[in-house]
């Protein structure tokens, strides 16, 4: 059976699982969707409620607005499993996290491949750790630089300008501090408000925030998105992993992957609403010393525990499946 994908947004997922238990089990779920129960996640979520009751898991969903009560409610107990971004999840299982690194997975090509290898049995103990495991995992698309002046098109003009970072995660402001900007702590459900508002001059965000979150306001008159990725943002279902068997968490892995095309079309589908007018070029120049620049912050957060070796190796190895010639590819 074929579960039907009713949206993507940036807190968008689809969920899919068949596999036959001995008995029903009843689990908790906590939904992260920044629109409540009428939002696309829950909608996709309540698909998969259905097809899980096929692989003997009674499902019942929770919804919240708020990610980071998700993440404690987790940890309380109060969810069996919950989902979240990638970057929240971090939290959970660092491999899975480092997923969404700065600079690892240039285009959607690479994240296939990525995620090809997490659905796979042999990833499965990398995705168990400290009593959680991750059930899934799903892309949201690209993050892309978001400016309310569209002369801000290099690091070196982003001196001085403010910009929203998530206050979870230490990488973010790291990063903007070194470029010489302000960080501004933010979370998923306030950052797109301060850009609407001019609080911030500039926020990363992914395609499909555009036009549920009316990043169109934030960049009129004179903004512009950056046409350079920075990072390659997920959706991971994260679960206490003593509350379901590990054949269902490796099935839903497998459905995961699986589910994929179906995923990337509504990802697509939310980015083409984006007016062509938004975006800026940049010279390949500049392009070629933000990727040196970004692989030193991928050193520099994996030296401090941030980010996980075995996922940046992961990462890098794709990399050069994809093109050998890259700098980082000679001798290894």
């Amino acid at each position: 059976m074929t579960t039907t994908l009713k949206a993507f947004l940036a807190s968008g997922l689809l969920l899919a699982s068949s596999v036959a238990t001995a008995e029903t089990i009843e689990r908790d779920i906590c939904v992260f969707d920044i629109a409540g129960k009428v939002g696309p996640t829950m909608a996709a979520m309540q698909d998969w409620r259905t097809e899980a009751m096929n692989w003997g898991l009674d499902a019942n969903l929770k919804v919240y607005t708020n990610e980071s009560v998700v993440a404690e409610d987790l940890k309380a107990g109060v969810c069996d499993a919950a989902l979240m971004t990638g970057i929240r999840a971090r939290q959970f299982n660092t491999y899975a996290g480092t997923l969404d690194s700065i600079g690892a997975i240039p285009t959607m090509e690479h994240m296939k491949i990525a995620l090809q290898v997490l659905a796979h049995p042999n990833s499965a103990d990398k995705l168990t750790a400290n009593s959680y495991e991750v059930m899934g995992i799903a892309p949201i698309g690209a993050a892309y630089i978001f400016v309310n002046d569209r002369r801000v098109n290099t690091l070196a003009k982003a001196a001085g300008k403010k910009v929203a970072v998530l206050d979870y995660d230490p990488t973010q402001a790291k990063l903007v501090a070194a470029a010489g900007a302000t960080p501004v702590p933010s979370d998923i459900t306030n950052f797109a408000g301060k850009f609407n508002n001019g609080v911030v001059d500039v926020i990363a965000a992914p395609l499909v925030a555009y036009n549920v979150l009316e990043l169109y306001k934030g960049l009129e008159p004179d903004g512009g998105i950056i046409d350079y990725p920075l990072v390659q943002l997920s959706i991971q279902l994260i679960a206490k992993g003593d509350r379901f068997p590990e054949e269902m968490a490796q099935t839903s892995r497998e459905y995961f992957y699986n589910s994929l095309d179906q995923v990337l079309e509504q990802v697509e589908r939310e980015a083409s609403v984006v007016d062509d007018k938004w975006w800026v070029d940049i010279p390949d120049k500049d392009k070629q010393e933000y990727e040196v620049m970004m692989q030193d912050a991928r050193d520099q957060m994996r030296n401090e525990g941030h980010y996980d070796p075995d996922m940046l190796d992961l990462l890098r190895k794709v990399r050069c499946k994809l093109n050998s010639s890259r700098a980082e590819c000679t001798g290894g």
